[in-house]
């Protein structure tokens, strides 16, 4: 039995990033540093920064005035930058850069007079903040069948965004669907699915060529890791999402050849090293890494998180294994 690790997996440069602020926030400003909904979705990272001193909450009213808090990476909308505004905290931004960017596509469209229809999962933290960009301008739609019972105020005045961590290959199905029926509609410069969802995609999409089973390494929560489970599975593949190797069923491994290890953008690699060692320990060869692309990306710290940790004159010490620098462009 061979293990076959996709490459990339894994962390991806906003999960890296936010983790870091908080982190560097705990150690800066000291504890307790308050943190708007989850990270990042992935319980294991969670429970590490709440054991550091992170306190999660659901609203902004449980964050005492004057209290530092930050942001998870999926984004907020501008209703709650205003409202910790009004409540004096010191908010720290860790969206995701790429988040951001969809943001500010939501506002140059809406300035432009268009209506604007957003692809994505209802109730997804990065959906709610981006529709907060323009609530009056947006409309959500999450598959084929919405697009046909979608209704639009000028068809000659619109344009389409996404989420960021969806499918790629349905994504693409929904906006064909979109611009057949809309052949006016506009899109953004650049995609908005990001280059981590894409890459992990595209290295599942190698792995479940090659292997009977796919074990993804991710938190139910994560849309990224859900949707690398549903890749492998339209690829021919048995996958399953795992929160761990605790997860998972020793009687998947039965008679399968081959099996493939990912993770989603939000996990860290402990785990997958976890389940590979448990895995060698079941009989299976040493695990080989099966690379799609290469990844590069690197995101540099809030620009105010960065000035109070220059002006602090502990900078070194506090950066310490991040390998992170103090430039925020």
């Amino acid at each position: 039995m061979e293990i076959l690790l996709a490459s990339p997996r894994g962390y991806c440069a906003g999960v890296d990033r936010a983790i870091d602020v908080v982190t560097i926030a705990l150690e800066l400003y000291g504890a307790p540093v308050y943190v708007r909904h989850e990270i990042v979705h992935n319980r294991h990272v969670v429970e590490s920064l709440r054991a550091r001193g992170a306190i999660f909450v659901d609203e902004l009213a449980d964050v005492p005035r004057g209290a530092v808090v930050v942001f998870s990476a999926h984004g907020v909308s501008p209703a709650i930058r205003r409202e910790a505004e009004e409540r004096g905290l010191k908010a720290i931004d860790a969206t995701c850069p790429l988040v951001t960017k969809v943001h500010l596509e939501a506002l140059r469209f809406a300035k432009g007079g268009h209506q604007i229809v957003l692809i994505g999962h209802a109730g997804h933290a990065e959906v709610e903040g981006t529709m907060g960009e323009a609530p009056d301008s947006m409309v959500l739609v999450q598959n084929k069948d919405d697009v046909a019972k979608l209704e639009v105020k000028d068809p000659a005045k619109l344009a389409y965004l996404t989420q960021t961590t969806l499918s790629v290959d349905e994504t693409t199905v929904i906006i064909d669907a979109l611009k057949e029926r809309f052949p006016e509609m506009r899109g953004p410069a650049r995609e908005d699915i990001c280059y981590a969802t894409t890459n992990r995609q595209a290295a599942v999409k190698e792995l479940a060529a090659r292997c009977d089973l796919v074990l993804v390494v991710g938190s139910p929560t994560s849309s990224n890791s859900s949707r690398l489970r549903e890749v492998a599975e339209l690829c021919g593949a048995t996958s399953y999402l795992v929160e761990s190797v605790q997860d998972v069923d020793p009687a998947w491994l039965a008679g399968k050849r081959s099996i493939g290890v990912t993770a989603g953008a939000s996990t860290p690699e402990h785990l997958v090293s976890e389940l590979v060692a448990w895995l060698e320990a079941k009989g299976a060869a040493p695990a080989k890494d099966l690379v799609a692309v290469e990844e590069t990306m690197f995101f540099h710290l809030p620009s105010d998180l960065a000035k109070d940790l220059e002006s602090s004159g502990r900078a070194e010490t506090i950066l310490g294994e991040s390998g992170r620098t103090l430039r925020t462009r």
